[in-house]
């Protein structure tokens, strides 16, 4: 499933979509409980949707209620897409607006250097340890959403990268369980402020200045991606090709990275786990390319989408 946060009629909604339609999951929950006689199937998944604990009030709600609740909503979701005459149940992706589907995650940890050959472009080893940073909150941003560059840099740079939603958290996990703990996928643009970055000799402020962490469009659940090591990721600023790798190429592993962090850190719900960048980007471009007002930045995952975000003045 593909689950969505979006500007409904009453505010923000949680949302599935569907082809070209998004599911109000409230409308579809309550469009559900009111069917007077659903088949087997459908009967079961409606109540153990009814014997959760309310509806889902965001993101990170709906994430944690785990696998067998996402299945469960599937279900009930694929059903309401066939009534497309209830309001506000069913409406074209074309007609609402994206938002970032988590709009504030407890964490969102990156790792560095993790394509070999990013390191290769930069004339470093590939470290045999993985390196972790963090991108602040307020970074977040949504589909379409204008990356806003601060006046105090000239060298803002994009890094496409595919982001790890935990769905379950916890702590000490053991590697062969990891799994366990994801709940889905997103797009994260990495965008950096390289001039901070080098002045600062440590990543945190260079990361981290506001609308620096476009994602989306949407979280692909992780039933839907069978091997998230097989996945093509590109990035086109302004329509050229920038960066063109794919996920074979990660050096560390999605479930060895959550299990090795977890030895001293506490995974919570929601947490983006964002697993590095590939070759391309505009600091070690010969000559360097860095990113403008007017520019437009699309990064796409096989399998998952596409995440567009245009650049706009501070």
């Amino acid at each position: 499933m593909k689950l969505v946060t979006y500007e409904g009629t009453n505010g923000l909604a949680l949302g599935v979509v569907e082809g070209d339609l998004v599911v109000s999951v409230a409308e579809a929950i309550d469009w559900g409980g009111l069917l007077p006689k659903p088949e087997p199937v459908l009967r079961g998944a409606i109540e153990k949707l009814e014997a959760a604990f309310g509806t889902p009030f965001d993101m990170i709600d709906l994430i944690s209620r785990g696998p067998e609740y996402l299945a469960a909503l599937g279900a009930v979701v694929s059903a309401a897409t066939r009534v497309e005459s209830e309001p506000g149940l069913v409406s074209p992706v074309s007609g609402v607006r994206l938002r970032a589907p988590i709009a504030r995650p407890p964490k969102i940890v990156c790792v560095g250097l993790n394509y070999a050959e990013h390191a290769h472009e930069q004339n470093i080893e590939a470290p045999e340890a993985p390196v972790f940073f963090l991108k602040a909150s307020n970074t977040i941003i949504g589909p379409g959403d204008p990356i806003r560059l601060p006046p105090n840099t000239t060298q803002p740079d994009y890094e496409a990268e595919l982001a790890v939603v935990i769905g379950k958290g916890g702590s000490r996990i053991p590697q062969d369980r990891a799994w366990e703990h994801v709940a889905g996928y997103t797009l994260l643009n990495d965008v950096t402020a390289r001039d901070m970055q080098h002045a600062d000799k440590q990543w945190f402020r260079g990361k981290s200045c506001d609308t620096f962490a476009p994602t989306g469009p949407w979280v692909v659940t992780a039933d839907e991606i069978r091997d998230p090591y097989s996945l093509g990721i590109s990035l086109t600023l302004n329509g050229e090709v920038m960066q063109d790798s794919n996920t074979s190429n990660l050096i560390h592993k999605i479930d060895f990275l959550i299990s090795y962090l977890s030895q001293s850190l506490t995974w919570e719900p929601g947490d983006l786990l964002s697993t590095g960048t590939p070759p391309g980007v505009g600091v070690f471009r010969k000559p360097p390319v860095f990113i403008k007002p007017g520019d437009e930045i699309a990064i796409r995952v096989e399998g998952i989408g596409t995440l567009t975000n245009p650049v706009g003045d501070p």
